[in-house]
């Protein structure tokens, strides 16, 4: 429920109805805003009925949050969210673009992809440790070697890092090294992995699962946030349709649809929603134009040799290209690279 103050309530009314709300065993939320204080109700809607809160002298309104999805609608919360990761805004007036190697394979082929696509203006990095791959026998990445590797490259080039966690187990290893926590596909709906890393106190960045609704996307969002974590970022990357042209087919009609139905920020991976480093560049333009709030590119110092997903890597010259043609696009939707 969502429990708007009357402007002349007095300056205890949320506090005394936070505290009302908790004492019936429901989780309280307080929003305060600038023209009105917006409380939150959730759990039992029979218990909620009986606190009888739409009589309090001090509650202009009481109304259900009907979306499926409580702490993640717009009907809780107006405003978009801005994440903050290692000092870099992803939802406010900067298009942020996160880029780097699919996996993590050595420190020279990390630091030379880093320092290129930081300077083609790329403000986060991006490469795995830990990767889920299809076949048991493809390169699984090299774990904690992997995140100290990662850890040391980010801090030398001043770039927060985001990086995949597959495992409840290795949620606390992956927290200590990375900036951001991403999870990948594959495991949006490993339910005890998104309550590990809702309660982590990190970042997450979420991706779409291959075969997943918007809903189930948002609702699995809605576990990191149940379990106490309000930095979420959604990643659209491509869902699996009846075309096998592309990879995957990256769903574009995503993110003005989720971005009214949610206030947590959405980027866009073209490099595994198309799975063709050709088709890169143009989809990460569309993406910019169609309302996302970043990009997530794979590049390669040489995609030829990359351990894993070389053919949708860009080289680092087609990435600086690639952040020049942006400039304009972003420009042109009132944002900034």
């Amino acid at each position: 429920m969502i429990i708007v103050l009357k402007p002349e309530a007095p300056a205890d009314s949320a506090e005394r109805l936070i505290a009302k709300i908790a004492d019936a065993g429901l989780k309280p939320l307080h929003m305060p805003g600038a023209e009105r204080v917006v409380l939150g109700a959730l759990g039992d809607e029979r218990v909620l009925a009986e606190l009888a809160l739409d009589s309090d002298p001090a509650v202009e309104s009481v109304k259900p949050i009907l979306a499926p999805y409580k702490l993640v609608s717009r009907e809780l919360q107006a405003h978009d969210t801005v994440v903050e990761v290692g000092g870099v805004a992803i939802g406010g007036d900067r298009l942020a673009v996160i880029a780097g190697p699919c996996a993590v394979e050595s420190p020279e082929q990390l630091h030379e992809t880093a320092s290129a696509v930081k300077k083609a203006g790329a403000t986060l990095l991006r490469a795995g440790a830990y990767k889920p791959r299809t076949s048991p026998y493809g390169f699984s990445g090299h774990g904690l070697e992997g995140l100290r590797i990662l850890r040391e490259v980010g801090d030398d080039l001043g770039l927060p890092v985001v990086t995949e966690v597959m495992d409840t187990a290795d949620v606390a290893a992956v927290a200590d090294a990375a900036d951001c926590l991403q999870i990948g596909a594959r495991n949006m709906q490993n339910f005890a992995l998104l309550r590990a890393v809702g309660a982590a106190g990190r970042p997450v960045l979420l991706k779409r699962g291959l075969s997943a609704t918007i809903q189930e996307w948002l609702l699995a969002a809605e576990y990191l946030m149940a379990a106490g974590n309000a930095q979420v970022i959604l990643c659209e990357r491509g869902i699996r349709t009846f075309e096998p042209a592309t990879r995957n087919t990256l769903d574009l009609n995503a993110v003005p649809y989720v971005k009214n139905k949610t206030h947590l920020p959405i980027i866009v991976d073209p490099s595994h929603g198309t799975g063709a480093r050709d088709l890169v560049p143009p989809m990460s333009l569309a993406a910019t134009a169609a309302g996302a709030d970043g990009l997530m590119i794979e590049v390669h110092r040489d995609p030829a040799v990359a351990m894993s997903d070389g053919a949708q890597s860009l080289y680092p010259h087609q990435f600086e290209a690639l952040m020049a043609a942006l400039a304009p696009v972003a420009a042109a939707i009132g944002r900034q690279l």
